[in-house]
């Protein structure tokens, strides 16, 4: 009996350490083939060559597709989509894959689940049925319409997507996969590894012994223009806190020219000796910094997903993360200098470090290539509405 070809297709840094355990579990399963598909953002070395840590992995990679147009503007990002569904669907019909899986809420996605759909593969999704008031909510709502079956996060998720009019037989709360390896770190004893002397980076090299922050601040895709003004405000207020500070660069969307410009000008213009920028890192190191870190500062969903399990402190600012599930761990603030430091300074002063399983218990990803080996191949709708 041959294997099923499963082809996996990741177009960004976040992307690959959310489903670093599905790619591994479906890799080891006697009844699975990995296809594994590089595409977008997580090839270029500005936004810190994920497709390095893929192979470092272990993990072969079956297809490149170069399809970034820069500019990082919502025409780039269109077109940067498109030209992803010309080459995913020129990779599609040379590997012939038996299912196509897509992770989450990325623009890029949407070429991913466009070409599968157009080319009758069955198509899985990760991670759809969250809300968070963004471009990314249309995206990833818009991918559950097109998928075929759906991989969700948490239990609100799972009825969001029912609600969508999605069959329930095809909707399956397997848990975030990013939590397998949250549970592989926690239990980690202080700091595994120097950031300084592993991952390079530029800035001062604050010590790191009583404690530091992690600041990680994207732009939000319908607010692209006020982007630098945002970051500006995260960055006065982590100056006015005077702690100890990593901080990572943002991804590429819209908008990412402004903040990665207010980084740098703000940076020429004052002395910031308690602050050093990464550009990435491996995804357990990242999550072993975090655990050992006084509290995560921006609007990553690693604040919203890993940190509530691992019951790491976040002050969330702005609209990024809007309606989706948490736990106690999150602060929410708007994009103000004072409120921002002002809710690190509670956050840290609380010492409240309560975990939450609202996003699974840690197995994602071995449920996720079972089910792939066992579910029907299909590539049609069953009407539920």
């Amino acid at each position: 009996m041959s294997r099923r070809k499963i082809a996996v297709v990741i177009t960004a840094r976040p992307s690959y350490s959310r489903v670093k355990t599905v790619l591994q579990a479906i890799k080891e399963h006697p009844s699975l083939e990995l296809q594994l598909i590089v595409a977008a953002s997580a090839l270029l070395d500005r936004y810190g060559s994920a497709i390095n840590y893929m192979e470092k992995d272990g993990f072969e990679v079956a297809a490149r597709v170069f399809n970034v147009l820069e500019g990082e503007n919502l025409t780039a990002a269109a077109k940067t989509t498109g030209i992803g569904i010309l080459e995913l669907s020129t990779v599609f019909d040379n590997l012939k894959p038996d299912v196509v899986v897509t992770v989450a809420d990325r623009f890029e996605t949407m070429a991913t689940a466009i070409s599968a759909s157009y080319m009758n593969i069955p198509l899985a999704h990760i991670q759809g049925g969250e809300v968070t008031g963004n471009i990314d909510e249309k995206v990833r709502h818009a991918i559950t319409k097109l998928a075929d079956y759906h991989f969700v996060a948490s239990e609100s998720a799972a009825k969001r997507v029912i609600q969508l009019g999605e069959d329930p037989a095809s909707v399956f709360n397997t848990g975030c996969p990013s939590i397998d390896i949250a549970q592989q770190v926690k239990n980690r004893k202080g700091l595994a590894f120097d950031p300084y002397e592993k991952y390079g980076g530029v800035g001062s090299k604050p010590a790191l012994d009583n404690g530091y922050l992690v600041v990680m601040q994207h732009p939000v895709t319908t607010e692209y223009q006020d982007s630098r003004k945002h970051i500006e405000a995260t960055l006065r207020a982590v100056q006015q806190l005077n702690l100890p500070t990593l901080w990572f660069w943002p991804n590429v969307d819209a908008g990412a020219d402004g903040t990665s410009s207010g980084i740098r000008s703000y940076r020429e213009r004052y002395e910031m000796e308690n602050v050093h920028f990464f550009k990435n890192m491996e995804g357990d190191d990242f999550l072993n910094l975090l655990d050992q870190s006084l509290c995560l500062i921006g609007n990553s969903s690693v604040g919203i997903r890993e940190c509530s399990f691992m019951g790491i402190p976040v002050v969330n600012i702005g609209s990024r993360q809007n309606r989706r599930d948490r736990g106690s761990n999150v602060l929410d603030v708007d994009y103000d200098e004072n409120e921002i430091a002002q809710a690190v300074q509670r956050t840290i002063a609380s010492g409240n470090r309560t975990p939450s399983s609202v996003y699974g218990g840690g197995d994602a990803g071995k449920k996720i290539a079972d089910l792939l080996t066992d579910l029907p191949l299909k590539f049609h709708k069953t009407i539920t509405y």
